[in-house]
């Protein structure tokens, strides 16, 4: 009986500290809705909020990881509960550095702003690489509270759209600069923006990643897609 009643404590203490990461996870898909507001709107105002969003993010990371602390020497977990853990670890790692993305991109706003060239630039452009790496961050957090191993590997599946997106950005670009030499340093700053969107991609296939381990029991970090499709057939 005493062993059902410590197996209930740690069920709810993982329940707790997961719907955190989930929280964590809202917070910052929050940020990346007010970095491309503010990148739209070049809007100085939004782009400090997205700041100060990150002070949060960055204080509940810290609680966080107290509260998987706390639990791993309390319980000392083993097998699944301690891959769930770690991943949850790691998921949290990943999601506090899409905030850092985030604000990276809002500081760059700013800039962008007070270097006057706001409205020469093809900002618009970025809007679609931002909304496909927001989706591919939605489909990380709900795979999560799933413990979906087959979204996970569709999340994967989806990267290369971010990065091809990305690529694209960055080709039109360098048209952009060769035309007009005098937007180069601005033109840069917008590349900047552009890698740390694909950035925030790159962030949702690693939690896509951890999903899968804490599943399948498989660190499919630096497998292929087809070994990763073959675990969850």
């Amino acid at each position: 009986m005493q062993d059902k009643h410590l197996s209930s404590q740690f069920d709810h203490e993982l329940n707790q500290v997961s719907s955190h990461v989930l929280e964590l996870g809202g917070m910052v898909e929050m940020q990346i809705r007010q970095a491309m507001y503010a990148l739209a709107e070049f809007s100085a105002e939004v782009a400090d909020q997205v700041e100060e969003t990150e002070r949060r993010v960055n204080a509940l990371e810290l609680d966080i990881d107290r509260e998987l602390s706390t639990i791993i020497a309390r319980r000392q977990p083993t097998a699944i509960d301690l891959r769930l853990l770690l991943a949850i670890s790691k998921t949290t790692a990943n999601l506090e550095r899409v905030g850092d993305e985030a604000a990276k991109i809002a500081r760059m706003v700013k800039r962008i702003i007070e270097s006057g060239n706001a409205r020469v630039l093809p900002s618009g452009e970025l809007r679609i690489a931002a909304d496909l790496a927001a989706q591919q961050l939605r489909k990380a957090l709900d795979a999560f509270a799933r413990l979906s191993a087959e979204e996970a590997v569709a999340i994967i599946r989806d990267d290369d759209q971010v990065d091809r997106e990305f690529d694209g950005f960055v080709r039109k670009l360098i048209t952009y600069m060769m035309e007009d030499p005098r937007t180069i340093s601005a033109s840069l700053d917008l590349l900047t923006l552009a890698k740390a969107i694909e950035r925030i991609g790159d962030h949702a296939k690693n939690i896509a990643e951890f999903i899968i381990y804490i599943v399948k029991g498989a660190d499919v970090r630096h497998s292929g897609l087809e070994n990763m499709e073959s675990l969850t057939r």
